[in-house]
């Protein structure tokens, strides 16, 4: 203890940390500085621990909400460069990663952000051998399965953002066509995080009105266009974001704060996560894609089986399927 601080204090016991929990974030761009404000704003942590392998801005990151701390409820914010000062987090949050270029899909980006990944699991699991992680990175149904494989961790505590933000997407999509609040548009977005994603039309509702029964969405009569002008859209959104400022940010850290929240205060919402669905609507293989999932402090603990059709069965086995020949591909 300092000369100032012994002489200020009278030091009765050891300072603690509280239950409320560590959060680290790996990667300071505009992805990992996005959930690291929405965590800070949202009192969802008590202490925020930054890494990042750029120095400079890694600092300056942290400087900036340090400064922003009076203004908020208590939270101490740490960063540097070495792996260490991420020990005993609770959750690690993975946005670290090469950034998906104008026109390129999510797929493109896998090998290179793999051998990033190689740097960065290992290191987090042996600091915080108990700890969750979330990963954010693109893309990211992949990198969560090498994610897994790196980690050594049981499937429930290793999981990705996947079609979370998608199904939020979906649901201010179909708000804005019924001139409702999006929380009352309840919808789903499954499978992978990207082009493959799969609509869950058939559990579309409005208050338990189902959309599918009064209105033929994909088919001959669907004046509407329902598939083509919603479906299509949350698909081409990020896309269409990318190209007119670079890169997508606020939405996706208001999602993983979300799902930070449903960690921190156990409170076992659903959310539509990327996970391992080897055993589901038919499939065999340990692919992970988004299905919506019970989510707690301890990691996800149930799977919601969806009653799915089966054109949206076999969309979501095809979307396994592709992300399966890019798994295959891997150099781990």
């Amino acid at each position: 203890m300092s000369f100032t601080r012994q002489a200020l204090f009278e030091e009765i016991s050891p300072a603690i940390s509280s239950e409320h929990g560590k959060v680290t974030i790996v990667g300071v761009g505009q992805v990992g500085m996005a959930c690291a404000y929405s965590i800070l704003q949202q009192n969802l942590a008590n202490e925020i621990c930054l890494v990042d392998v750029v120095a400079d801005k890694l600092k300056g990151e942290m400087m900036d909400l340090q400064h922003g701390l009076a203004f908020t409820k208590h939270c101490t914010v740490k960063a540097d460069t070495d792996y260490s000062i991420t020990a005993g987090s609770k959750l690690c949050v993975i946005t670290a990663g090469a950034r998906q270029r104008e026109g390129e899909t999510r797929l493109s980006l896998v090998q290179r952000n793999v051998e990033i990944f190689k740097g960065i699991v290992p290191k987090l699991v042996q600091y915080s051998p108990d700890t969750l992680i979330m990963v954010v990175s693109n893309p990211v149904d992949i990198l969560t399965y090498v994610t897994w494989k790196l980690s050594g961790l049981p499937r429930e505590k290793v999981f990705g953002s996947g079609t979370n933000l998608d199904s939020a997407r979906f649901r201010f999509l179909l708000s804005e066509r019924l001139n409702i609040a999006p929380s009352s548009c309840h919808g789903w977005i499954i499978g992978e995080h990207g082009d493959s994603s799969v609509a869950v039309w058939s559990g579309v509702n409005v208050a338990g009105v189902n959309l599918h029964e009064i209105v033929p969405i994909g088919l001959e009569g669907d004046t509407d266009n329902w598939e083509q002008e919603v479906h299509r859209k949350v698909i081409d959104s990020a896309y269409e974001i990318i190209k007119l400022k670079g890169y997508t940010s606020w939405a996706i850290g208001l999602s993983v704060a979300k799902i930070v929240h449903g960690i921190v205060g156990n409170t076992r919402n659903v959310y539509a996560l990327s996970t391992n669905v080897k055993g589901f609507h038919g499939i065999n293989d340990d692919v992970f894609l988004s299905l919506p999932v019970v989510l707690g402090s301890n990691g996800l603990t149930h799977i919601v089986k969806q009653n799915l059709s089966e054109t949206e069965i076999s969309q979501l086995q095809k979307s396994a399927e592709s992300l399966l020949e890019v798994q295959n591909s891997l150099k781990l």
